[in-house]
């Protein structure tokens, strides 16, 4: 059975710093798209930041560029989210979300495996 568990959400206050964790389990993910989403509370579920399966490429939402960055280790099967300059807007719940592709897609519908998630909470 696959497993993606998310780790490393709290409170932080703007301008901080907190690192997400993504392990599989179940199957390797090291030749697939593993990728972040958010939700914040009333609104759709919206895609952060993505990375090839070789770590080469990264893609990221306009609106996190320059302060996140996505990374791997595939011996781990873990993908990460280094998240700094955390501001309030940067509130929800953070997922984790692989493919069968290696490709990411960049829409959550597109996925076929999530995590449980895990809260971040920016305060002013």
């Amino acid at each position: 059975q696959v497993q993606l568990v998310e780790s490393g959400g709290g409170l932080v206050q703007a301008g901080g710093s907190l690192r997400l964790s993504c392990a599989a389990s179940g199957r390797s993910f090291s030749g697939n798209a593993m990728d972040w989403f958010r939700q914040a509370p009333g609104k759709e579920r919206e895609f952060v930041a993505a990375l090839n399966w070789s770590g080469s490429s990264t893609y990221y939402a306009d609106s996190v560029k320059g302060r996140f960055t996505i990374s791997r280790d595939n011996a781990k099967n873990t993908v990460y989210l280094q998240m700094n300059s955390l501001k309030p807007e940067d509130t929800a719940v953070y997922y984790c979300a692989a493919r069968r592709s290696s490709s990411s897609a960049y829409e959550a519908r597109k996925y076929d495996y999530w995590g449980q998630g895990t809260q971040v909470t920016v305060s002013s």
